[in-house]
Order: structure tokens, then C-alpha cells, then sequence
């Protein structure tokens, strides 16, 4: 049996996906017919039943991944595959608070807020009105938000909370809100952030050079599926390839000590040969500016 209030998805022959709220009264209709609700509700989730023009239909539960791809949109969202791993690199789960700017149409708040469940919190923050009345019809919708805040704030005036466990950030100039962010979370705590553009990741990092960051990773993350037929197993023709730039880091203080021990990369020992070329250089002409004035005072002498 599947309760009324569950979140459906009917698969076609054809392979067309549909989700769809399961409300009493309310059949599925489609191009191959439709179900009457009162027959979905009968049968169990993985079964087949058949339309009214006699099409089989696939019924399964829908998963968070489900909810992902089908929420409404008026911004780009983020990707499942980006989601996921945002969620495990801020460490979302119970009892973790999570903060977020700006949600948009809600994926990321969805997927925070179905990982942090009922003992998590999730705050987040948009600048604008009519994106966060969308994110809020769609934490419904996908049966979450319980434990989501939402905020209709600029995060240029600062967040909503103090000592959370994470933060993250999907806005154009993140740079510029590092400060506050700091002051937002914990000593310790994780950062996200999402970027579109090698300049914007490259500005990011000059400002987490400049701050209490480490453990500082940039990464994009690529999906490559597969033909899944045993006998012709090949890449399909098409891939989710890159979407954006994911740049995280941690609170740290700064150690002069702890840096002074790290070895150095290629950019640093370029730097050093090149401060020491130029200590070398200063060295000969101080060297030769000695030698010259003892040849001056010498003739003096004679």
C-alpha cells in the first residue's frame, strides 16, 4: 500500500519519468493514459499497473535524488552529484547547523535539510523575495524543511546566526563576505562555496590566502554513465560534465611555525629562488659599492 501524501514516480515504456504527489482524487494522466490515485494507493512501491489504454507504468517511491531533479526552478540549481558532496565535505547530519547563501529554488537546502533530519538545523539566506517563496514550495513539495530557516537577508549586512558548524556559499563575489562568514561559525568550522569562473575561484583564493583557512580544496565533479547492457557495456553518448567550480576550506589559525615546516610547492620554491637571486644580486652590488669606495679612499691616500 502507498499512503496518500507519498511522492510518486511513474515510469513509461519509454522511459519517461514523472513525479508526481500522491493525492486522493487526483488521478495521473499522461499521453498513455491515466491511473485512477485510488488504484496507485492499492498496489505497493516496484509494482506495474496499467493505465486506461491498457500502457504498463513503472511505480516507485522517489528518492531524495528524485526530488533533486524534479523540484521547479527559476534559478540553475545545483547538481545531485555536486549536492552530495557538498553535503559530506560540510559534514551535514543530526545535530548540525548548517548555513547557507542564497538558496535560489531550494536544491541545496532540500538535500541539507533531508541529511541534517530532525535534530539538524539548516539557515539560510536570500536576497531575493520571489526566489525564496519558490525554495519554500519546494522544501514542501519534496516532504522537507522542517528544520530549515529561511532568511529574506543580504548576507553584505551579515548572517542570521552565530557558532554554526558549516557554511556555504553560492554567491557571485564570496570574497567579500569572508569576514562574515567567520564570524558566523564555530572555531573549526567548514566551508563551501560554488563558482562558475576560474577569475572568481582565483579571487577566492586570494582571500583565503589572506585569512584563517586551510585544508583548502578547488574541485569540479564529472558523471560519466554507462550503456547498461551486458553484452555492448559502453559510455553513453551524452555526460553531466562540468557544472561548477566547488571550493572548501576550514577555519585554522595561522602558525608561522607550522608553515615554515610544510615543503614547499612549485610556485613557493620559484618565489624563494627568486627572492634569494635577488638577495645574491644585492649582496655583489653592496660588495661592489664597498670595493669602490675603498679604491676612492686609497687614492685619497696616495
Amino acid at each position: 500500500m502507498i499512503p496518500y501524501g507519498s511522492l510518486v514516480v511513474y515510469v513509461t515504456p519509454k522511459g519517461r519519468r514523472y513525479t508526481k504527489k500522491l493525492t486522493e482524487g487526483q488521478d495521473w494522466h499522461s499521453n498513455d493514459g491515466a491511473l485512477p490515485a485510488a488504484d496507485v494507493a492499492r498496489c505497493d512501491f516496484g509494482s506495474v499497473i496499467y493505465t486506461n489504454q491498457q500502457v504498463p507504468i513503472q511505480v516507485m517511491e522517489a528518492t531524495l535524488y528524485d526530488r533533486l531533479k524534479t523540484l521547479k526552478r527559476q534559478t540553475q540549481i545545483i547538481y545531485p552529484k555536486d549536492i552530495a558532496y557538498i553535503c559530506l565535505r560540510l559534514g551535514a547530519g543530526p545535530g548540525r547547523t548548517i548555513i547557507e547563501a542564497g538558496c535560489g529554488s531550494g536544491g541545496l537546502t532540500t538535500g541539507l535539510s533531508w541529511f541534517c533530519g530532525p535534530t539538524g538545523r539548516v539557515v539560510s539566506h536570500e536576497a531575493r523575495e520571489e526566489f525564496m517563496a519558490l525554495a519554500r514550495r519546494n522544501l514542501e513539495w519534496a516532504g522537507v524543511g522542517q528544520n530549515v530557516e529561511l532568511h529574506h537577508r543580504d548576507v553584505a549586512e551579515g548572517f542570521a546566526v552565530t557558532g554554526a558548524d558549516a557554511l556555504f556559499l553560492d554567491v557571485r563575489t564570496p570574497w567579500e563576505y569572508l569576514d562574515h562568514a567567520l564570524a558566523a561559525v564555530r572555531p573549526g568550522a567548514s566551508f563551501g562555496f560554488l563558482l562558475p569562473t576560474v577569475d572568481q575561484v582565483s579571487k577566492l583564493l586570494l582571500g583565503l590566502e589572506r585569512g584563517p583557512f586551510a585544508d583548502v580544496e578547488v574541485c569540479e565533479i564529472l558523471i560519466r554513465r554507462w550503456k547498461p547492457v551486458a553484452d555492448r557495456l559502453r559510455p553513453e553518448d551524452r555526460m553531466n560534465a562540468h557544472t561548477g567550480f566547488l571550493v572548501f576550506a576550514r577555519q585554522q589559525e595561522r602558525s608561522q611555525d607550522f608553515e615554515s615546516r610544510k615543503p614547499l610547492g612549485t610556485r613557493e620554491r620559484k618565489q624563494e629562488a627568486a627572492r634569494l637571486a635577488r638577495l645574491g644580486l644585492d649582496n655583489a652590488a653592496a660588495q661592489d659599492d664597498a670595493a669602490a669606495q675603498d679604491t676612492t679612499e686609497d687614492q685619497d691616500l696616495a
